[in-house]
């Protein structure tokens, strides 16, 4: 989608530098050698000078290389082509689209529907994106290694995956104009909760030494449409657990990963 450019300089008087950034996410108490994943609409938190760099670079600052910033870098083109539907391909491309596309190649897949600002991140230097198709992760810093490593393919937010590795590292989230619908860590949620979910199965092309393979894998039937709700009855319940600030023109807010992920199993299997 194209943004609407005029309208997001409105929002502020002037251009929001990485100086700025760096004032509002330690204001907000973001600090050196934290973990941290962030989420992100850019044009929300204002007309940032020199685009989404200028949101990283400001990140890496506060962090520092003794601090991990983890972002998601989704691929949504290699799930399985039978289950798209915003919008479908007809049924007779299938096979085609199946068999013919490129491997995922952590380096250079694009990412698609995560936003411009994971999209600049995955390609800076020093950062390592895990081997999942559709579900990677990209994290620099570190402890980016220990998350991004050994990405399992079935269930790719689940326990095997870098949102697992970032729970037990108590890491923190970072939510930058957006709410919890965003929120990727609720979906680890929905894996450990006793949902009786479905499963689907996948299918994507990767590299395994140097050459083209396609894999088959297993995921859950996941459905983010009570995200927004969880999110605001934890900030009810655990007002200790996060907090909220301005950042540029927008809202952050940094949340404790493993204290909403326990909340919301809890109240997925309550309510759901």
């Amino acid at each position: 989608m194209d943004i609407d450019e005029a309208a997001v300089i409105e929002k502020r008087g002037g251009p929001i530098t990485v100086d700025d950034l760096v004032a509002d996410f330690r204001t907000l108490g973001l600090n050196a050698g934290e973990t941290v994943i962030v989420h992100t609409s850019l044009s929300s938190i204002g007309w940032v000078c020199v685009d989404a760099q200028t949101v990283v670079d400001a990140l890496l600052e506060v962090l520092t290389p003794e601090g991990t910033l983890v972002m998601p870098t989704h691929s949504g083109q290699y799930s399985n082509p039978a289950h798209w539907s915003n919008p479908p391909i007809p049924e007779g491309w299938i096979e085609t689209v199946t068999k013919s596309r490129p491997a995922y190649r952590p380096e250079t897949t694009p990412t698609r529907g995560v936003g411009v600002v994971p999209e600049c991140f995955r390609s800076y230097p020093g950062v390592h994106r895990s081997r999942h198709p559709s579900l990677s992760f990209a994290a620099w810093g570190a402890n980016a290694d220990t998350i991004i490593d050994d990405h399992a393919f079935d269930f790719g937010l689940g326990e095997d995956s870098p949102l697992a590795r970032f729970y037990d590292l108590e890491g923190s989230i970072l939510l930058l104009g957006v709410d919890h619908r965003s929120n990727t860590s609720l979906h680890l949620a929905e894996h450990r909760a006793a949902l009786d979910l479905p499963e689907t199965t996948n299918i994507a092309p990767v590299l395994e030494d140097g050459e083209r393979k396609l894999v088959e894998y297993r995921d859950l039937e996941t459905d983010d449409s009570d995200f927004a709700t969880i999110g605001d009855a934890f900030e009810t319940a655990a007002p200790e657990s996060y907090t909220r600030g301005s950042v540029g023109a927008g809202t952050g807010r940094l949340v404790s990963q493993p204290a909403l992920v326990d909340f919301a199993v809890d109240w997925l299997e309550t309510n759901r």
